[in-house]
């Protein structure tokens, strides 16, 4: 009895040692997978993927002007990313929805620590730009982001805006340690040079109110524009060589080869600038490095 038992007793006793072995080696595989998991990239950027001269934190004296283009159905992962890239103190968008800046916000904050205030200067709202539902569409027209408070800001439709409402908006907020008043626009489209002037002319008369000011922005024109002739008279391209009558260096903005995006100053001194190709817009990043001693 003892005998024939003996081998019964042992093969039992492997059954359970090799199923507890089994169940500790997949516990293993689990945990492993699971912690490989956590470390993969998800297909979205992350701080650890900008380039490896990107800026690590806000750059206090750096402005910067974007058309994020829409529609054009692109990743505000990917545009958080690139304005991480130059993690600018005030950052100007154009055709700007307001549920993509706020997730472009959330990606600077979350994946890159950049974290911004935000403004908006809506000129309508546009289901078909925006999304939302049917009778509540999404806000569409201009964005600002500063790394700094902003007070007194005020959004103006230009009395005509063209084959689209058009307007601009206005904060005053800190650049270099410094209070100035930022502007942000964006002109009527191409072919239309008279509708041009006349909101250069609103837009002109509230920055002379200013000996400080700062104007980012799409004017849809290039320097040489008739139309641009009012903001001339009262500020300065961050781009010297843009100053008309040009000379054929100003760098474009745009990928049609134009130079539309400007920032023009009022009593503030450029240091250095730059123009920044993207795949994710069909407007360049222009941003410029300021002076406001």
């Amino acid at each position: 009895m003892e005998t024939s038992d003996a081998p019964c007793i042992h093969s039992w006793e492997a059954m359970v040692l090799g199923r507890d072995m089994r169940l500790l080696v997949g516990a293993a595989i689990v945990a492993c997978v699971v912690l490989v998991g956590s470390r993969a990239p998800s297909g979205a950027p992350r701080a650890g993927s900008l380039p490896v001269d990107a800026v690590r934190d806000v750059v206090p004296n750096r402005v910067m002007t974007w058309n994020i283009c829409n529609p054009c159905e692109e990743s505000n992962a990917d545009r958080a990313a690139e304005i991480a890239t130059y993690a600018p103190q005030v950052i100007g968008l154009q055709e700007a929805c307001v549920r993509d800046v706020e997730r472009i916000r959330s990606y600077l904050e979350d994946r890159y620590g950049l974290v911004y205030h935000v403004e908006y200067g809506t000129v309508l709202q546009n289901w078909g730009r925006c999304g939302g539902a049917p009778w509540s569409p999404g806000g569409y027209g201009q964005a600002l982001l500063s790394a700094a408070p902003m007070t007194n800001p005020v959004t103006v439709e230009y009395p005509d805006g063209g084959s689209e409402d058009r307007g601009y908006m206005a904060v005053t907020t800190r650049v270099d340690g410094r209070s100035v008043r930022v502007f942000n626009t964006h002109l009527a489209e191409r072919r239309q040079e008279a509708v041009r002037a006349d909101q250069v002319g609103v837009l002109a008369a509230a920055v002379a109110r200013h000996d400080r000011a700062i104007v980012l922005g799409d004017f849809n024109a290039v320097p040489d524009a008739s139309e641009l002739t009012g903001m001339w008279a009262l500020a300065a391209d961050t781009d010297p060589r843009c100053h008309p009558p040009t000379t054929g260096s100003c760098e474009p903005t745009t990928d049609w080869q134009s130079k539309f995006d400007y920032v023009f100053l009022r009593g503030v001194v450029a240091l250095e600038h730059g123009v920044h190709p993207t795949e994710h817009s069909d407007h360049n990043l222009l941003h410029t490095d300021l002076d406001l001693t």
